[in-house]
């Protein structure tokens, strides 16, 4: 396959492209990042560099490399991962506006497939009514490519990820360095279920999706079990060999960290059963723990 993978250079797409590559498969990644085009060919791919947000280069860049696939991972999100609303503004705009650029180009072009990363979070629950703005963006993403497909433009396919964790996400990182600080609370009464994936469990079903899925699907790209702040702060804690994190009333959050309240209370119990059916695939590490446990093991 010829492959076209924008935000080639994000938490998903470097790895992604690496096994792309890997399997022999074309890879042409896309960075708006100059200073990330020579890593990226070091992985094997062909590098590009563009703004998704400027049409006429994302159109030029697209046209230039005439992929057979596109897989879309555009995001701008803090390394940190996000505490608040402003901190998903510029992912928002490229879940839109950077979708609908990406797919006219693909489209023009006669790509055959084309792939979106989605969000799961952002996809129903608590969390996506108080985060207006990003879920009615990961909306939008979504229902560009399903509609399109319905109309015969392209095959578009939906993956709606858990969130990601593991080796080399930044995300995982920083939760880890707060934890040995004991700078990360847990919440009295937390009951929350949370959507997680590990990162190369991720990056599987995305390869998979490239042939098996059938146009118009959606799945859930999520562990076989759900985790709350709670479980991944305590396990995080356990295999790092920290102290066990600090204990606050549920207001207390609310008032200081509005955003991690908010992961507190997602309830959000998802199935991976029609990916596991209809992909072929099934996640090599079913719940968080044995993630993290083999992640530490690596690590060691």
């Amino acid at each position: 396959m010829n492959v076209f993978v924008a935000g080639a250079s994000g938490t998903i797409g470097i790895p992604l492209v690496r096994h792309l590559v890997a399997a022999g498969h074309h890879v042409t990644a896309l960075t708006r990042s100059p200073d990330k085009r020579e890593a990226l060919r070091r992985l094997g791919a062909s590098a590009v560099v563009a703004n998704a947000l400027d049409r006429d280069a994302l159109v030029s860049a697209v046209a230039g490399a005439r992929p057979t696939h596109v897989i879309h991972q555009l995001t701008a999100l803090p390394k940190g991962a996000p505490r608040r609303a402003s901190d998903i503004e510029a992912t928002n705009r490229l879940r839109i506006d950077g979708t609908r650029h990406l797919l006219q180009a693909a489209i023009t072009i006669h790509v055959r497939r084309f792939i979106v990363g989605s969000f799961a979070p952002l996809t129903g629950s608590n969390f996506a009514k108080t985060q207006d703005a990003a879920a009615a963006a990961v909306r939008s993403m979504e229902t560009q490519v399903l509609d399109a497909t319905r109309q015969g433009l392209i095959e578009g396919v939906v993956l709606r990820y858990g969130m990601f964790y593991g080796p080399d996400v930044p995300s995982t990182a920083a939760l880890l360095e707060r934890v040995r600080k004991r700078r990360l609370p847990v919440v009295r009464g937390d009951a929350g279920q949370l959507p997680v994936i590990h990162i190369e469990d991720a990056v599987r079903a995305t390869v998979l999706a490239l042939d098996a899925a059938p146009a118009g699907s959606t799945y859930e790209i999520v562990d076989d079990h759900p985790a709350s702040m709670t479980e991944i702060v305590t396990t995080l804690a356990k295999y790092a060999e920290s102290p066990p994190p600090r204990r606050v009333p549920a207001w207390l959050p609310r008032l200081v960290a509005p955003y991690l309240a908010r992961m507190t209370t997602i309830h959000m119990p998802l199935s991976n059963a029609r990916a596991k059916a209809e992909l072929g695939w099934a996640p090599k590490y079913p719940t968080l723990q044995e993630g993290l446990a083999d992640m530490f093991r690596r690590a060691a």
